[in-house]
């Protein structure tokens, strides 16, 4: 059963989360939600995630799974959001507590805080089948961006998170604490060992000005034309670009919120005695 798929592009953010669905009245998973921040006020909205409820509703869904590609450091996550109004289960990938030692140390984070994936309701290994009504999901390492990331397949789609931009655009970034460039090549190649006509889809688009944003490519595209990786570059040749590349790059702006919310499975850290949450920026320490 091929899956139906509706996208929600988060211009502030660059971001696209996805609903995954069999069928009209069916089961849905939802992919990569943005929980909308503003930096300079330190305050969350929820515009983009009531967006997808909208949706999930009109079609009177069930939502089976929120599915995270993994930590990102470029967006707040809704899972929390999206599970306390739409139920289903929170699920990222089985490597996720390399990440959130990390994190812990870097943020000092409270001692309550467990770093072994208990905050998801799920952790899914490489190569694990999950059900989403009639659809058949299959969660697929591809680290290298962080140790954590997964891509999702459903029939001819596979939702590749933080891997694959598209062609015009390259590859992500491995400088964050435990990525891998080489590790990132080999994920990639694995993506693009797919059937050519497997249809990708992009967590982000960061367009260049002359084309609107776009996030649906095919393994055939990636190979001939992604300036980073098409066929022919070599692992050493891309992991030489890729460092280079990467010690130009400035930190994103949304890192230190973000991963502090999304190792938690996008709940905020636990309120202090005045009642209110904070975010820790840690000073000369990146």
């Amino acid at each position: 059963m091929q899956p139906n798929i509706q996208a929600f592009f988060d211009p502030a953010t660059w971001t696209v989360t996805y609903v995954v669905f069999d069928e009209p009245r069916g089961n849905c998973a939802i992919i990569d939600p943005v929980l909308d921040y503003d930096p300079k006020a330190g305050r969350t909205k929820t515009v983009s995630a009531d967006s997808v409820i909208a949706f999930i509703n009109e079609q009177k869904l069930t939502v089976s799974w929120i599915l995270e590609t993994h930590a990102h450091a470029d967006h707040l996550s809704a899972a929390d959001y999206l599970k306390s109004r739409l139920g289903g289960k929170t699920a990222i990938g089985d490597h996720i507590p390399l990440v959130q030692k990390t994190f812990k140390k870097l943020f000092n984070m409270e001692a309550e805080f467990t770093p072994n994936g208990s905050q998801f309701d799920h952790l899914l290994a490489d190569g694990e089948s999950f059900n989403v009504g009639k659809l058949i999901g299959k969660a697929i390492s591809v680290s290298g961006h962080t140790p954590a990331d997964m891509a999702y397949q459903f029939e001819d789609a596979v939702f590749v998170g933080d891997t694959l931009f598209m062609p015009d655009v390259g590859t992500a970034r491995a400088d964050f604490p435990g990525g891998d460039a080489r590790q990132l090549y080999r994920s990639i190649r694995k993506l693009l060992d797919l059937p050519s006509e497997t249809k990708l889809f992009m967590c982000h688009d960061y367009p260049p000005k002359e084309r609107a944003a776009q996030w649906q490519t095919t393994v055939a595209q990636q190979r001939a034309h992604n300036i980073h990786v098409h066929d022919g570059v070599s692992e050493d040749a891309f992991v030489a670009m890729r460092t280079a590349r990467d010690a130009t790059l400035e930190m994103p702006v949304l890192m230190l919120p973000s991963v502090q919310l999304n190792v938690r499975a996008g709940q905020l850290p636990p309120a202090e005695d005045n009642g209110v949450s904070y975010f820790k920026i840690p000073i000369n320490a990146i």
